[in-house]
């Protein structure tokens, strides 16, 4: 049975620390928690096995939504309930529905690569944007996976969350500490790509056990992983020079589950 417990100061040591997994890939990685922000993610949660470990309502929220709140309210380990004000500082959105949860991180990154599966592979993509519409992609077009390097940004931080719309809480994510030991030692046939050089993606035949891997938006794969990948290019018309990391990933994964 859920505990509710009321919080009215913002000094409080639970809320201190809901700040700080909101604003630290440190302390979410550290202590295997993560903040799922508005009803739609909350409700992600609840639907797809997270343990939650707090759940937070604002008390105008509690008091309009009441027993449709109950689905969260008996998942959560516990339940506090806080003013608008102190809500306002735990969240990260400008305009907060008045509900979160601290849920724990899943635990995919303990998984081993499926070398019978087909996977996108991330080199430190830098933008949160990007990592969320890669993941919404990946799941549309149902690779098995994403493989993202741990130098990139945290698939679990708020606006990776957000802009995946809750997608990273129900694909396999594998973080890896060294993605091309990861990606060389994983059985799987990889896939470069790269802007110019590489075989036209049109020209090859994906087939399951392999891995397309996108680097970095400013520069690219490194010369670790272009070395134990075949490269690969997306052909291009017109003046476009390159594409942006997420449409990449898009055409990439859908040559490679075509």
């Amino acid at each position: 049975m859920a505990i509710f417990k009321e919080i009215t100061s913002k000094d409080n040591a639970e809320i201190k620390r809901i700040v700080k997994l909101q604003s630290s890939a440190r302390e979410r990685r550290d202590t295997g928690l993560f903040v799922a922000e508005g009803l739609r993610v909350c409700d992600d949660c609840a639907d797809n096995g997270i343990e939650i470990v707090t759940l937070v309502l604002s008390k105008n929220y509690y008091e309009k939504q009441g027993k449709s709140l109950n689905k969260y309210i008996e998942k959560a380990a516990e339940t506090l309930l806080v003013s608008e004000s102190v809500f306002s500082k735990i969240a990260d959105t400008k305009t907060p529905q008045g509900i979160l949860a601290v849920g724990k991180i899943p635990q995919a990154t303990a998984k081993k690569i499926n070398n019978g599966g087909r996977y996108v592979a991330l080199e430190n993509i830098a933008d949160p944007s990007n990592l969320g519409a890669i993941a919404r992609t990946a799941e549309a077009i149902g690779v098995d996976g994403i493989i993202v390097s741990a130098d990139g940004c945290d698939p679990y931080s708020p606006k990776v969350i957000r802009a995946s719309m809750g997608t990273v809480l129900r694909l396999d994510i594998i973080v890896s500490d060294n993605i091309v030991d990861d990606l060389k030692n994983s059985g799987l046939r990889l896939y470069g790509c790269v802007v110019k050089g590489g075989k036209d993606i049109r020209d090859v035949v994906f087939q399951n056990g392999s891995a397309v891997v996108i680097g970095n938006e400013a520069n690219g794969l490194t010369e670790a992983v272009k070395k134990i990948s075949q490269n690969i290019t997306i052909p291009m018309q017109g003046f476009a020079e390159s594409l942006n990391a997420a449409a990449a990933a898009a055409i990439a994964m859908w040559e490679l589950k075509r």
